[in-house]
């Protein structure tokens, strides 16, 4: 059985969930650089803000579908081998990387009680060609409460039907966050 976060996260993160600062603010550095030069616009040969628009779309489908408790939304947005990993430390205070597969995911948002309302914003969208990244940061509420912040970090791919979520790289932590932000 996994083992939950320390922070009472509802859904089962393995053995890694604290992340040292230093690792966050490293993290954080490209996306504050990529939004000094304007490429979170969607910049990149071929995008355009229907490109941006589309691939947060996808990001705002996901989130509907976790609120929902949405079988056919949650699966809709991913790539057939999509993967799910959380940027944690191990109880020795290494880094990790935990994850599994969409299909696991959508599980345990279909099988959990809790209402998951998990909001982003300042979001960073780069595209090239069949190619995406979201990097965006977000507030998950458990329930009404405020349970962690984050960083979640998408990489999808343009298919016949649109964008898809290929991977997505999640970072979870209660120390600096704020709760009132709502989007």
């Amino acid at each position: 059985m996994a083992r939950r976060c320390p922070t009472r996260d509802p859904l089962p993160c393995g053995p890694a969930c604290r992340i040292p600062l230093s690792v966050l603010l490293l993290a954080l550095l490209p996306a504050g650089l990529l939004a000094q030069s304007g490429a979170g616009a969607g910049t990149g040969a071929g995008s355009t803000g229907a490109d941006r628009e589309a691939v947060l779309g996808v990001v705002r489908t996901l989130f509907d579908g976790m609120r929902q408790k949405d079988e056919a939304l949650l699966r809709s947005v991913f790539h057939p081998e999509a993967r799910l990993h959380t940027a944690a430390t191990d109880a020795a205070g290494a880094p990790a990387t935990p994850g599994g597969t969409a299909e696991a995911f959508v599980g345990r948002v279909l099988a959990g009680r809790a209402h998951l309302d998990e909001v982003t914003f300042d979001e960073v969208v780069l595209v090239e060609g069949n190619l995406a990244m979201a990097w965006t940061p977000y507030n998950l509420f458990v329930d009404g409460a405020f349970q962690h912040c984050g960083v979640d970090l998408f990489v999808m791919t343009r298919a016949v039907g649109g964008w898809e979520i290929l991977q997505l790289v999640d970072t979870r932590r209660r120390d600096g966050c704020d709760p009132e932000r709502r989007g």
